[in-house]
């Protein structure tokens, strides 16, 4: 036991440490920025004249929650533009537009997004349908997964998309039976008209880091892995931002930056993800991540699958997806970088797209052996049976987003049917993944979803979302509290290689979240009422009275 005094003593628990035994305690002392004791009433011995106490009242204590995949500075930059994320229906949806349109006469384009799939007939809102809520001038609004744009027919003439634009080789023009654009664009066909957008700056992308850094240090976020840092189409780059509040001290959280690659140019953009690399940083962010998009989305037919999707009818057809990457020259290119001591982060939803990138993973141990690079794959929504061993075989973490593996519209409407029964039951194996020994971590890709971690951990655990009271989505891949709450605190701190975080213990950063109850003390259904009261990066409070 330390003898001189603590400057941040937590007691009167539950401390839940998330140690490899899972042990509790009542008190922990705290010292400059790190854990010095974890205990019971002993560690009062450290309380000074000087030392400042926090009664928990019975409250629970964690280590920080980490965000394994996640996208703040665009959802922070995207929450002071035409945000549509409270919008359920079509109406709700246009109105919202209308209202933000009308609010901000001088913006040159109404740009933002978020809007629903399932708030549109077929999933697809039209050119028309934005028309007549923006009139005026050209509008250009994402989905909620980001995978999708609408478009108003002023963005699309300004860009120059009519019939007789050719789809682009990673994306799709939606088109009606005329064959004239419908103003839905999937993937890399966004682009089209994004580059004609105004674009960000720097300024803009700071503001839009430090709101969303508040946001979810609200939520009791003290480290992420930001899962896009690069340019991405005509998304611009945001290490700017982390680098300016990193050596300004205004970054308060732990970053890990995935460098994007882009899957249009092939090995001989390594020398400059190396040079990227070794860009001097503050104490808070580094990028030694590689970040590889190998498929799209299933409610698009863009998810990469082993066998084809099936059409209206319930018939096989010839769309098994998109695999964005060759998988011989992933193989290849994963194998360089692994041997360059980069981690590698591939978003994988379909079965076809993590065998792709397993199997790049695979090449790479081969050939290089077993490193410490710790590789990840997110999404994971259709895994192969044949796959799930192969995680803990070859040490891939499996990246979990769990908000999505419950019933909701988009679901059981844009995906289910189209997957097919035998294959909509392999989603989000989250239990299989854990028992097959996977070590699991858990992000939000927000804006996509809630970075709120409390509400994945509840979906987790019911296989239920938030609020809801329909079916319990594929109840045997319902996992324990105890191994949502290690997926969001070990698990994420693991991938993010911040080995001296994601527990609580003597000698770690006392990187800490204290909420409102012990969520074991009540029903599974309740998860998602617990609220965060405090959270503390270093031993100091970010967020909290």
């Amino acid at each position: 036991m330390p003898r001189t005094h603590a400057d941040l003593v937590l007691t009167g628990g539950p401390v839940l440490t998330m140690d490899a035994a899972r042990t509790r305690a009542t008190t922990v002392a705290v010292t400059g920025d790190r854990i010095t004791a974890v205990g019971h009433d002993e560690v009062r011995a450290l309380i000074g004249p000087r030392t400042e106490v926090v009664d928990l009242a019975g409250r629970l204590l964690l280590p920080g929650f980490q965000d394994a995949h996640v996208h703040p500075v665009a959802a922070g930059q995207e929450m002071a533009q035409c945000d549509l994320t409270d919008a359920h229906d079509a109406r709700a949806t246009l109105a919202a537009v209308r209202a933000y349109a009308d609010r901000n006469p001088e913006r040159e384009w109404i740009t933002g997004g978020g809007w629903s799939m399932e708030a549109f007939e077929g999933g697809a809102p039209t050119r028309a349908q934005l028309d007549s809520a923006v009139p005026d001038r050209p509008a250009l609004l994402v989905n909620r997964d980001h995978h999708g744009a609408w478009a108003n027919g002023r963005a699309l003439a300004l860009a120059g998309i009519t019939a007789a634009t050719p789809d682009p080789a990673d994306g799709r023009i939606e088109r009606d039976h005329r064959g004239e654009p419908t103003g839905l664009l999937q993937e890399g066909a966004m682009d089209l008209v994004a580059r004609h957008a105004p674009r960000s700056t720097a300024a803009d992308r700071l503001a839009g880091l430090l709101r969303a850094q508040r946001l979810l240090h609200a939520h009791g976020i003290t480290a992420w892995q930001d899962a896009i840092v690069g340019t991405y189409g005509s998304m611009d780059d945001v290490s700017d931002a982390y680098l300016t509040a990193d050596r300004d001290g205004t970054l308060t959280a732990r970053v890990t930056g995935a460098l994007w690659w882009d899957r249009e140019r092939g090995a001989e953009q390594i020398p400059e993800l190396v040079a990227r690399r070794g860009e001097p940083t503050g104490r808070n962010f580094r990028a030694g991540t590689v970040k590889i998009m190998q498929d799209g989305v299933a409610e698009t037919g863009t998810a990469a699958l082993l066998a084809p999707y099936l059409d209206a009818c319930g018939c096989a057809g010839g769309n098994t997806g998109t695999s964005f990457v060759d998988p011989a020259e992933l193989c290849r290119y994963v194998t360089e970088l692994d041997a360059l001591g980069f981690q590698t982060h591939f978003h994988a939803l379909g079965d076809r797209a993590v065998r792709e990138a397993l199997d790049a993973v695979e090449a790479a141990r081969t050939a290089n052996g077993r490193t410490d690079t710790r590789p990840h794959l997110a999404h994971l929504q259709i895994v192969h049976p044949d796959d799930i061993p192969r995680f803990r075989a070859l040490g891939a973490t499996a990246n979990i987003q769990p908000l999505w593996a419950s019933h909701e519209p988009q679901m059981d409407e844009l995906t289910i049917p189209f997957l097919g029964a035998e294959r909509a039951a392999l989603q989000y194996p989250f239990a299989a993944l854990l028992d097959a020994g996977a070590t699991v971590a858990a992000g939000s890709d927000w804006p996509v979803s809630s970075v709120d971690p409390l509400h994945g951990i509840h979906t987790a655990v019911n296989r239920v979302a938030p609020g809801g009271d329909g079916p319990v989505f594929l109840p045997g891949q319902r996992i324990s509290l105890t191994d949502a709450i290690a997926a969001y605190t070990a698990g994420s701190a693991y991938v993010n290689h911040l080995d001296d975080t994601g527990t609580i213990r003597p000698g770690a950063l006392a990187d800490l979240v204290v909420l409102d109850r012990d969520p074991y003390g009540g029903p599974p259904e309740e998860i998602a009422e617990t609220k965060v009261l405090a959270t503390y990066v270093g031993g100091r409070r970010v967020y909290g009275d």
